[in-house]
């Protein structure tokens, strides 16, 4: 007997997939459970900025009524997901988590929601996120509440994308990150994130922080899932000129085809130099499961990293000074301080210190281009210590040297431009997530995808989900 949608909340996105395609289930049921579940338990969890239900069931019953016909789109037709609230919406409110943007109602969808909805996905509305996609969330916006521990941190700035799709209020999100803000979410609430090549996802249609920095990516439950979605999203746009204009391979054939032969890269001082001993025994964990699928692991001596990461914040804050300049410092007063003081410092570098920044960056992505040239893929931790408590990230702000440290393996691959993906690759004794991060060259998405199907298949950890509802776990 089929499961009733009511319990199928927390299937991986590819499984709900091929159950919509045989009929087992329809597009309406699964959408109104996912509605229900929304209106039930998102007043504690707060991931929606906006949930679009009358468009969503208008879009299942289309859905139902062309599957039934024979006219299946793909493995996205029928399945909701939802959208980080910086892609634009036609008609709908596009606010990335301002009060300037509150009342925007772009004309159009911006190109990864279009290319959703021409995959025949349901939108089941905006994720709640950080104010204009920086650190903190505006003061008037309750953040989103982390599904496993509601006392700890659920992941800055596609919260939202991170708290709903672990807590089974959508089986998969489009999110942002230009710092690290599809990993740390992901590790925080137990997904796999991929965050593409710098320009392998349009950003047009999507709010701008800092426009070289910025990536567009899918959250899931799964590295098979995240290959649907990036196959969807993904490829070259007339809409934004700096969107890459390389074919896309075949993410999902190549999925399968396992990490052996792989050379992985393993920085043995970077991985445990000042790296919580909970991190360094889930990287141990990883190495061996790569090892027995047959992958070499290899030695290797990553690139110094110091001056990129302190070169991270004012690279950030001089484009985001121009993504507000319509806006700042006119309606100052509606910006929260964390932003405002991130423009204003954009607004006062000078044009011959982010040209030093600027060659640093091109000198580091020459010096990462070349290890990938004896390694397909570089293994490193997401952040160097486990789960964050919202006490302690309440105290980053006053400790410059923890700031420094969480960053120390995410905003590096945002000045380099290049692909990660992360995995949930363990727990702590309180039951909380641990993650993992792959890197690879640019453009090598489809290895990426490879090694986390192939860990996924070894492994159990992206199967554990929160218990939100008492009765789901």
């Amino acid at each position: 007997m089929n499961a009733p949608a009511a319990d199928l909340h927390h299937l991986e996105l590819s499984e709900l997939a091929a159950r919509l395609r045989m009929r087992a289930v329809s597009p309406l049921e699964v959408t109104r459970a996912q509605l229900e579940r929304i209106s039930r338990l998102d007043c504690s969890l707060n991931a929606y900025a906006l949930v679009l239900a009358d468009d969503a069931i208008s879009q299942a019953a289309a859905a139902e009524a062309e599957i039934a016909r024979g006219e299946y789109r793909g493995p996205l037709h029928g399945v909701p997901v939802a959208v980080k609230d910086l892609c634009w919406t036609e008609g709908h409110p596009t606010a990335a988590g301002m009060l300037t943007h509150r009342d925007h109602r772009p004309s159009e969808d911006a190109t990864v929601v279009r290319r959703l909805r021409e995959a025949g996905a349901i939108i089941l509305g905006k994720l709640q996120m950080t104010e204009g996609a920086y650190s903190d969330h505006h003061p008037s916006i309750t953040p989103p509440k982390n599904p496993w521990n509601p006392d700890y941190w659920p992941g800055i700035s596609s919260s939202g994308p991170g708290v709903a799709t672990a807590a089974g209020l959508c089986y998969g999100s489009i999110a942002s990150d230009t710092g690290g803000s599809i990993r740390w979410p992901s590790a925080a609430n137990g997904l796999t994130g991929l965050k593409p090549t710098w320009g392998r996802v349009s950003r047009y249609g999507v709010f701008e922080l800092a426009a070289t920095l910025d990536h567009v990516g899918p959250m899931a439950r799964s590295a098979r899932d995240c290959a649907l979605l990036l196959a969807t999203i993904a490829g070259a746009d007339s809409k934004d000129p700096t969107s890459l204009l390389e074919s896309l391979p075949d993410y999902v054939g190549l999925a399968d085809q396992g990490v052996k032969g792989f050379r992985i890269g393993v920085d043995p001082t970077w991985n445990t130099d000042d790296v919580d001993p909970a991190v360094q025994a889930t990287l141990a964990e990883a190495v061996e499961v790569f090892r027995a699928l047959g992958a070499t692991i290899v030695d290797v001596v990553f690139p110094k990293v110091e001056q990129a990461i302190l070169d991270w914040a004012p690279n950030c804050a001089v484009e985001a000074a121009v993504a507000h300049e319509a806006t700042y410092p006119r309606r100052k007063s509606e910006y929260g301080h964390v932003l405002a003081s991130v423009v204003e410092s954009g607004r006062a570098l000078s044009g011959t210190d982010y040209q030093k920044i600027l060659l640093r960056r091109l000198e580091l992505r020459g010096r990462v281009a070349a290890l990938f040239g004896t390694i397909d893929l570089l293994l490193t931790p997401v952040q160097p210590y486990g789960p964050l408590s919202l006490e302690s990230i309440q105290t980053l702000g006053e400790q410059p040297h923890l700031i420094f440290k969480l960053q120390r393996y995410t905003c590096p691959f945002n000045m380099t431009g290049s692909p990660t993906i992360t995995l949930p690759g363990g727990f702590t004794d309180a039951e909380l997530p641990i993650a993992l991060q792959l890197v690879a060259a640019h453009l090598n998405e489809a290895a990426l995808i490879r090694a986390g199907v192939a860990f996924q298949s070894e492994t159990v950890w992206h199967h554990r989900h929160p218990v939100v509802d008492g009765r789901t776990s």
